[in-house]
């Protein structure tokens, strides 16, 4: 299929129409232009809904500094609403794209995890051929649009499983720093626990040499007093946690990479605000093959009225075409829920984020003032162990934020 002209780009006259009222024609061709150059996107590519929606993120950057948030705000939730409207109408245009050969597995039993790739890579390309036919015989003419927006469904959903398969392997990286963060955590904790028992132990030394040689630390009937015996139980419960730490650095310290717990963890830079749901839902891919198929049935039928030797105009919709679109009404309802879970989960992960950093620097100005003043080496280990745990849980934080966006992008295959 070769890739479409500027002659038949129906998004990007869209996105003209609608910047030219706010902005003027000049004005709104140049925000395109810039867009495209900055960019690099190829000068004769047909737009889609994902340039459409970088281009007028462009503008409401704009629109903000020229105009102020309130008016910027409605104005970009408008231009995102009629954008959802208008993606339900028209496919977008997806250009002739290599595909990629997928070696197979050894055997059906292993690297299963490809074999979803693998398949989606062959039906993008089979819808692909599918329309390039459909285009060159009169007959089909008709099935031209269903047949578009097949080739849109499975390239969304070769794209879904592309950024799945990235998203597996980001999760493995993610896995071995926060590994590396935890026997980080696991070193600061042992000498923590290694200062605390000493503690203990000299206190309960002290406990018995007060009270003489002769009856040690136990009182006259022989039972040891209540604060004694409270020493005696942190000593003992101190002591198996840094036995327990012990043997967690045993095994795992030598897997662990530390020179990841090095670099601090550091959240992403992104608006999640500024999501529009309402464009992401219609990029799905399961919106996407539910549209196809309401077109398919649509198509059906007018084939088989046109067939019809007395063709009578039917009072209410077809059966076939009513149960499209139920598929693709309760298609869109799934989409926004799943999309709309995963970024409320992303925002909390963002939101954490911000008040564990307000913790990490009230930690580390208590480490710098307690290293500063001399202060003991068991009350710094404490701070110091506190310090550690924050970063701990920020890098957990960003990691789950990060696979977040991934999920989100693998979700409205992007």
């Amino acid at each position: 299929m070769s890739a479409p002209s500027l002659l038949n780009d129906p998004y990007r006259d869209w996105l003209r129409k609608t910047l030219t009222p706010e902005l003027g024609l000049q004005r709104a061709d140049q925000l395109v232009l810039g867009a495209v150059t900055r960019r690099g996107w190829p000068t004769m590519q047909a737009f889609g809904p994902r340039e459409v929606v970088a281009v007028l993120q462009d503008v409401y950057a704009s629109l903000r500094e020229d105009m102020g948030d309130a008016r910027a705000d409605k104005w970009i939730e408008a231009a995102t609403q009629s954008l959802s409207v208008f993606m339900q109408s028209v496919p977008a245009p997806v250009t002739q794209e290599p595909v990629q050969p997928v070696r197979a597995p050894a055997k059906w039993g292993r690297r299963a995890h490809d074999l979803p790739l693998l398949l989606a890579r062959v039906h993008n390309e089979t819808a692909q051929r599918s329309l390039d036919a459909i285009r060159v015989t009169p007959e089909l003419s008709g099935l031209e649009r269903a047949a578009e927006w097949d080739v849109q469904a499975t390239h969304a959903e070769l794209r879904r499983w592309e950024a799945e398969d990235r998203l597996s392997a980001m999760r493995a990286e993610h896995s071995q720093s926060e590994t590396a963060e935890q026997v980080r955590s696991a070193r600061v904790q042992e000498r923590l626990l290694d200062l605390t028992v000493r503690e203990l132990e000299g206190e309960i030394r002290a406990s018995a040499a007060s009270k003489g040689a002769a009856s040690g630390w136990k009182t006259q009937s022989g039972v040891p007093s209540q604060k004694d015996a409270s020493l005696q139980t942190q000593l003992a419960h101190n002591r198996l946690m840094l036995s327990q730490t012990r043997a967690f650095l045993e095994v795992f310290a030598p897997l662990a990479d530390e020179q990841g717990a090095d670099t601090p963890a550091e959240m992403p830079d992104t608006d999640l605000e500024a999501q529009r749901l309402s464009v992401n839902v219609q990029l799905h891919p399961n919106v996407l093959r539910a549209r196809h198929l309401l077109n398919y049935a649509e198509w059906q039928h007018r084939a088989a009225d046109s067939q019809a030797a007395d063709p009578r105009p039917e009072p209410e919709v077809h059966p076939r075409i009513l149960e499209a679109r139920q598929v693709l009404a309760h298609a869109e309802a799934e989409a926004a829920q799943l999309l709309q879970s995963t970024l409320d989960n992303a925002r909390q992960h963002q939101e954490q984020w911000i008040i564990l950093q307000a913790r990490l620097l009230d930690a580390e100005r208590r480490v710098t003032r307690l290293s500063r003043i001399g202060g003991d080496a068991l009350s710094l280990a404490r701070v110091q162990f506190e310090e550690q745990q924050i970063r701990a849980a920020m890098r957990i934080n960003a990691n789950r934020l990060t696979e977040a966006l991934g999920l989100l992008n693998a979700l409205s295959g992007t």
